[in-house]
């Protein structure tokens, strides 16, 4: 689970925001939890990690996601990572059921297509340990953003079941949006 940013549109730590009971980071490593054998959360160096998850802490430094991505496939040279960022409010288990069962091993990744603007969904994809040398020498060249590194490296990407499942929050107008919505959805739920 990607928690490593800063939130400066948002001006808080958008890995503590809660839609329900519970911090994102917290709902996103339950959720991952759910559906992988060992779930880490991604903090950038020195970052306090309050809930006492395992975490991967990033190396480098102003890199963005590429940082925790990069950290990770270092830790563990030898597993594929699924990634998440915490601004994914609106991602669910069938979701990432569905990314683990369309898996491609013998690509470089696994992501979505935007349901927005066609590109790569790069912080809700599964990255395979063969991508890691070309995340590595994409760095190299001055690639810093993960979605710029899977359409460099075609990466075939799939339809989304939901087209609103992978909207992200960055703002505060985005988290009242996503809480209200959320928060109709789980009405919704108790009331059928």
């Amino acid at each position: 689970v990607l928690v490593g940013g800063r939130s400066r549109r948002m001006g808080r730590d958008k890995a503590m925001l809660c839609y329900g009971e519970k911090p994102q980071a917290v709902v996103a490593y339950e959720l991952l939890r759910r559906c992988c054998a060992a779930v880490f959360l991604s903090c950038r160096k020195g970052q306090v990690n309050p809930f006492g998850l395992p975490q991967v802490e990033d190396e480098e430094e102003n890199l963005g996601p590429m940082a925790g991505i990069l950290a990770a496939l270092k830790a563990y040279p030898d597993k594929a990572w699924l990634v998440l960022a915490c601004d994914l409010p609106f991602v669910t288990e069938s979701l990432l059921r569905d990314l683990l069962t369309r898996r491609n091993p013998t690509a470089y990744a696994t992501a979505y297509r935007s349901a927005h603007d066609g590109l790569p969904e790069p912080l809700c994809a599964i990255y395979e340990p063969t991508i890691a040398g070309k995340l590595a020498e994409l760095r190299a060249r001055g690639v810093t953003c993960p979605r710029r590194a899977l359409q460099e490296l075609a990466v075939p990407l799939l339809e989304l079941p939901d087209p609103r499942a992978l909207d992200n929050v960055n703002e505060p107008a985005e988290w009242e949006q996503a809480r209200q919505r959320l928060e109709a959805a789980r009405g919704a739920r108790r009331c059928a």
